[in-house]
Parts: C-alpha cells; sequence; structure tokens
C-alpha cells in the first residue's frame, strides 16, 4: 500500500505548567525555556528532513502557537494560512504529582487514576475524540484530500484524541501513550486517510527518553 498524503503532528514544547507538573488545561500557559528549545529543534527536524505544508492548524492557546511559530520560522512559511481553532485544544486538569500520590505513580496506576478524574469532569479521551474528529471531518480531513501538506500543532490530550482514531487504537491503551513534546509524529496516509506507516522524526532513544520525560511528570513528590 502506497501512501498518498503526509500529515505532521506535533506536541506543544515544555510549557511552565509542565514544567512545575501541573495539568495545563485551558489556561494559557506559556513556552517554558526549554519548551522553546525543543519548538526550535521541531522545525529543524522537519528541515532537515525535506518537509514542507501548505497549511497549519493549531489551537488557541498560545503554548501552541508559539510552538508553531517556531516551526514555521525554521522552515521560513510564515505566509501559509493558519487556522486556530478552540476544539483542537487540551482538556482542563490537575496537578499530576497530587494525582499520582493519590492514585499511585507506576504509568498504568496513574494514568488509569487520571482516566477516572477526567471522566468525573466530562474531559476524558473519548470525549476529547468526539471534540476533535468534528474538526477533523470538517476542515483537516478536506485540506488533506485536496492534496495539500497539513502540520497540526497541538497538545497531549487533543492529539492522542486524533491519534486514537486515526490508528484506532483502544481506550485504556490510548490512555497509556506519552506522546512527547517537541518531535514531530509523520503519519503516512492513504487515499481513504488510513495510516500506511508513522514515525518520529528522531531516534528511538531520543522518542524514548522523549517519553519518559512526559511520564515523570506524573511522579509522586
Amino acid at each position: 500500500m502506497s501512501a498518498a498524503y503526509t500529515l505532521v503532528l506535533i506536541r506543544h514544547g515544555e510549557s511552565n505548567f509542565n514544567k512545575e507538573n501541573r495539568f495545563c488545561g485551558w489556561i494559557d500557559a506559556d513556552l517554558s525555556d526549554v519548551g522553546n528549545e525543543e519548538a526550535k529543534n521541531a522545525g529543524e527536524m522537519i528541515k532537515k528532513n525535506g518537509l514542507t505544508f501548505d497549511v497549519a492548524y493549531t489551537s488557541v492557546l498560545k503554548r501552541a502557537i508559539k510552538t508553531l511559530n517556531h516551526v514555521l520560522d525554521a522552515l521560513d512559511l510564515h505566509w501559509i494560512p493558519v487556522n486556530k481553532h478552540w476544539r483542537l485544544n487540551r482538556a482542563d486538569g490537575l496537578n499530576k504529582s497530587e494525582t499520582a500520590a493519590k492514585h499511585g505513580e507506576d504509568q498504568r496506576s496513574l494514568n488509569l487514576g487520571l482516566q477516572r478524574i477526567l471522566i468525573n469532569c466530562n474531559c476524558c479521551t473519548n470525549p476529547q475524540v468526539a471534540r476533535v474528529l468534528p474538526y477533523w471531518h470538517e476542515e483537516i480531513a478536506p485540506a488533506i484530500r485536496s492534496g495539500k501538506r497539513v502540520l497540526i500543532t497541538a497538545h497531549g490530550n487533543s492529539l492522542r484524541g486524533l491519534v486514537k482514531y486515526l490508528d484506532n487504537i483502544g481506550d485504556q491503551e490510548i490512555v497509556e501513550l506519552n506522546i512527547p513534546t517537541g518531535i514531530p509524529l509523520v503519519y503516512e496516509l492513504d487515499k481513504d486517510l488510513k495510516p500506511v506507516k508513522h514515525y518520529y522524526l528522531a531516534s528511538e532513544a531520543e522518542v524514548r527518553a522523549a517519553m519518559e520525560r512526559v511520564a515523570n511528570q506524573g511522579k509522586a513528590k
């Protein structure tokens, strides 16, 4: 099966709230110094791999917008259309370390604990899928089918919703997925927008380390 389209997803760089082990939710937290560097590096990774874009999509929160700006700066693509929409925002949330202390800090316990909390506040993964998918079907998918090369910079929660849909991942499996910050995730899609393959623009060791950093934000203190 050959790929007809390419889609690139980027989770925003580390935010000041990430640094403090807090869930940003819809709070408009800024990028940390590390997050700014991650975003710049993401742009360089994409440039090194010869990818370019015709249109970009992001949330209405500045940590995702600034990540996108850094990437566009590296690629000299500030002229392409940028679409901002709340459907790509992250769900609201709580302190990660406090959640770990309550539900256990091993990754499975932590994520299942978070899932219970998010269900109670009506922002679990499945509602996230329900929130993201209308925008995917109405705006993003038609752009891809028209031949446009699409970049999305968003949040861990919203990107998990999209990844869950694209890869048909189960509810339990998706809550254990840690999408690393600032590492582009490339999807090669067939004519029906089904994944042919996907991969990160970094070595396995770099991706694994970045995933562990995200997971470790939830360690109890």
